[in-house]
């Protein structure tokens, strides 16, 4: 992110500038093919009054699929192996150095092929009941291991390391798996000190090297490791013919962390995913992304959003680069790879758009040219073009667009929401189609999605051509479907099968009309989009009986100046609410100095007593602004100077907050809180 400080590099070369504008003026650049109209992008279903189907549906037939060729992740890879000519497939960085290195679609399907032969011949049966957990970093060895699983029939199991060592052990003898992948020693060690007796597991497979602690263990407990490699020379000596997954079976099992509770195991088929895959295909033609394309892979595989971009890149005969492993030399690895298509999340989104700010308003003629370059920009987006070649791309948009690599096409976010400021920045400064969705594991991580050059913000596009949505009555917190608001509710091709033996919680999940419940709120905006307004299972009662959502609140607070992160929370003993603000770094110090005058170091603003009411002040303000109600006021807050993260354990690995867990690590600072205000 250093890089971003030396954003807005604008010189004596504005002068120059006007000649360029002469010619900017004269060009005329094409707008981008917009698919449908996009002031009608989803219609009333028949015989589902209150659900919506997309536009992109005008039979009113949900999509299976796209290419009759891919029916299975399995027929993905071999469709790009054929689309690209035998192209490059996945990447590689040495050691986080250098180039990246490459290997071809054929060698991928072989290498796949090889290692499911040996896991064949470490007893593991070619069946669809048979489940392969993965406990690893994004890695080419993760992929093979993916894919030679969908080769013979088998079920992948992703295992992550927010989920703990107990909701490890808990996931491997509920999917009853035998071996596990891991890409280092110590996570090996790790699951096999936590079975429990009567464990199913019998191998642990490394990426890496074998530590001798792990062999020591593994002797001990008499559970088989190997090298990666190692199981692939199984197969090479032994190869079995291909049982290729079908259309209907499983293609993972998918473990949510949640916020409470042990994880549930969402079965996902290879239909669901397909689904989703060929409607982004659909939706993401116009950015031609191409065989040979490249994407960057550094969000979780662990995770539907990620693996569902990857498998889109598949199908077209893409590639797919794998950053070093450290998320502080993401930008390096963007810069060596120059990817057309880069899928991530707000929090990264956010951190760029600070960092050039910061450069931005440290100049007047900087913050001149960068307004002006704005006002061109937006005004080029409301007319349907999207390019990174025009002047004011070359004036105040091109060390953005280096820094992200100069080729992007498209970038994709998900997971949270992101802010309109933010997400109209990266459309201007990108240069590339930039589109929001929203979904869950159990939608196979996508149900809407914006369509590409609809260059209004604050919505997550309509529903995606494999699946309806409808919003249902939420009467306790005042949604009502016949005000095109309620609880958003998913049927369609990508809904999952449910929770891996567990038919209560899938009950809850899916109604028996085959409706998944998403727990989230929304409304349909004019055009026929869906908003996300509020959250509906983190809602409880204060003491005078008024219902919170405290994430509606969070969204509102979260857009002051100097905040990073906010968790608001209550007690239903309490008759108001109090929460705790991490504030932004770089820009705490710059906002203090100039709203208060204060000049200070970060840690002494966070303990400054002026600063926390400047910043209450702030977020209050904001609050009556967007109609916050008193009640859903915070009356103190905390200020805490470290970030909640997923490695602290405050955050799941789609940075969502874990609000049990914060709620436990802040509890003697909210007692302090609501202590302080019945003193007074």
């Amino acid at each position: 992110m250093a890089d971003l400080m030396k954003y807005a590099g604008i010189s004596a070369a504005a002068i120059g500038a006007v000649t360029g504008l002469t010619a900017y003026y004269m060009t005329q650049p094409k707008p981008v093919n917009k698919i449908i109209n996009l002031s009608q992008q989803s219609y009333h279903a028949a015989g589902e009054p209150d659900a919506r189907l997309p536009k992109l549906c005008p039979d009113g037939k949900l999509i299976p699929y796209v290419y009759e060729d891919v029916t299975t992740v399995y027929e993905a890879f071999q469709r790009g192996a054929r689309v690209s000519s035998n192209g490059e497939c996945l990447g590689w960085r040495e050691n986080g150095q250098g180039p990246y290195k490459w290997i071809s679609y054929n060698d991928v399907l072989l290498r796949a092929a090889n290692f499911g032969s040996g896991l064949i011949s470490l007893g593991l049966k070619p069946v669809n009941t048979t489940n392969v957990g993965i406990y690893s970093q994004n890695k080419v060895e993760y992929i093979l291991g993916e894919l030679a699983c969908y080769t013979y029939s088998m079920v992948i199991v992703p295992l992550y390391d927010t989920l703990g060592p107990d909701a490890s052990t808990y996931i491997i003898h509920q999917a009853e798996i035998q071996a596990v992948i891991v890409d280092k020693s110590e996570k090996g060690v790790d699951l096999i000190n936590h079975q429990a007796e009567g464990s199913t597991l019998t191998t642990v497979i490394v990426i890496e090297e074998i530590s001798d602690e792990l062999r020591k263990l593994a002797g001990e407990k008499g559970v088989k490791v190997l090298t990666f490699r190692e199981v692939e020379e199984l197969g090479v000596a032994k190869p079995h013919d291909p049982v290729p997954c079908e259309t209907e079976h499983l293609c993972t099992i998918c473990y949510t962390s949640g916020t409470t509770g042990k994880p549930k195991g969402a079965m996902i088929t290879h239909r669901n995913i397909i689904s989703v895959v060929s409607a982004c295909l659909m939706i993401t033609n116009p950015t031609q992304i191409v065989a040979g394309d490249s994407m960057i892979s550094y969000l979780p595989l662990a995770h539907m959003y990620e693996r569902a971009v990857e498998i889109t890149m598949y199908a077209r005969g893409g590639k797919v680069g794998m950053f070093s492993g450290d998320v502080r030399k993401l930008l390096e690895d963007i810069r060596e790879l120059k990817p057309q298509l880069f899928p991530t999340v707000p929090r990264l989104l956010n951190r760029v758009y600070d960092q050039v700010m910061a450069s931005v308003n440290s100049s007047i003629l900087k913050k001149t040219i960068f307004n002006l370059a704005m006002k061109r920009k937006e005004a080029e987006l409301r007319s349907g073009i999207i390019r990174n070649d025009s002047v004011w791309d070359k004036l105040a948009f091109r060390k953005v667009q280096q820094i992200l690599g100069g080729k992007l096409k498209l970038i994709t976010t998900g997971s949270a929401p992101l802010s309109e400021k933010v997400l109209n920045f990266i459309r201007c400064a990108a240069g590339c189609a930039v589109i929001e969705g929203y979904g869950q594991t159990e939608s196979a991580a996508i149900c809407s999605l914006g369509i590409v050059g609809d260059d209004i913000p604050g919505h997550v596009g309509p529903p995606m051509p494999c699946c309806m949505i409808k919003m249902v009555d939420v009467p306790d917190m005042g949604y009502y479907a016949k005000n095109n608001e309620g609880e958003i509710c998913v049927k369609g091709t990508n809904v999952f099968k449910g929770y891996l033996n567990d038919p209560e919680k899938t009950a809850e999940a899916i109604d028996e009309d085959g409706w998944l419940h998403s727990g989230d709120i929304g409304r349909w905006t004019e055009s026929g989009c869906v908003k996300i307004i509020d959250r509906k299972k983190n809602i409880f009662k204060l003491a005078q009986g008024e219902y919170i959502a405290p994430e509606k609140i969070e969204l509102i607070y979260i857009r002051s100046p100097p905040i990073s992160q906010v968790f608001v929370t209550g007690d239903s003993l309490q008759s108001h609410l109090v929460g705790v603000v991490v504030p932004d770094q770089e820009q705490l110090p710059k906002w203090a100095k100039t709203k208060l005058g204060i000049n200070e170091s970060y840690d002494q603003l966070c303990e400054n007593e002026a600063v926390k009411k400047a910043i209450l002040d702030d977020i209050t303000t904001r609050g009556k602004k967007d109609g916050l109600k008193s009640f859903e006021q915070v009356k103190n807050i905390h200020i805490h100077p470290d970030q909640f993260t997923v490695e602290n354990g405050l955050l799941t690995p789609t940075f969502k907050s874990k609000r049990n867990e914060l709620q436990k690590f802040f509890k003697d600072h909210v007692q302090r809180m609501y202590s302080a205000a019945s003193a007074l």
